[in-house]
């Protein structure tokens, strides 16, 4: 497969991702009214229904892990293959992550206050941002991404304390710790 045709995939990949939240009645753009390119607060209102914001970092990491994954699962597909199959893997996760079980679950457990699900244009973002951490991967030396991964992951936990590791942690298993420290108690 052509890396065109990887694109073509891709790209409906996400259109198929992002309709499906669109049926599931999530809102395109924040209600705000406003498309923003960067939101640097953990807990605004348009924190997760913009372009980025401190989490799509996160999804930068997903595809910077994606990639070895992969590599060490199907290392006979064409890299094309195992691109598309992550990007699969994020898609689905994007909507299952807005849907009202694992949305009520943020609430509950994670340091999302107030979190009500992503915009689509957050949604297709933070695809983009894995496909970037994934292709980013690809070129890297694996100690450069390394380096990479672990500062995406320390440089939010100092900024908003929160990263896709505490994240991950407390949607599965809540510690009242982290939570305390998180919530700057």
């Amino acid at each position: 497969m052509t890396w065109r045709r990887t694109a073509l995939v891709a790209l409906a990949i996400v259109f198929v991702a992002a309709a499906i939240e669109l049926a599931m009645g999530r809102h395109p753009i924040c209600t705000c009214g406003t498309v923003e390119l960067w939101v640097g607060a953990r807990d605004s209102p348009k924190t997760s229904q913009m372009l980025a914001d401190w989490y799509s970092l996160s999804h930068v990491v997903h595809g910077l892990l994606f990639y070895p994954l992969l590599w060490l699962v199907a290392r006979r597909w064409p890299v094309e293959w195992r691109f598309l199959a992550a990007l699969v893997i994020e898609a689905s996760w994007e909507v299952v992550e807005n849907t009202p079980f694992v949305i009520d679950r943020y609430r509950e457990t994670t340091a999302a206050l107030g979190y009500s699900g992503d915009s689509v244009i957050n949604s297709v973002s933070d695809m983009i941002m894995m496909a970037a951490g994934f292709l980013i991967a690809r070129k890297l030396p694996v100690r450069a991404s390394v380096l990479l991964l672990v500062t995406l992951e320390l440089v939010p936990l100092f900024v908003i304390r929160d990263n896709l590791t505490l994240n991950i942690w407390n949607l599965v298993a809540p510690n009242p710790t982290i939570a305390a420290w998180q919530a700057g108690r």
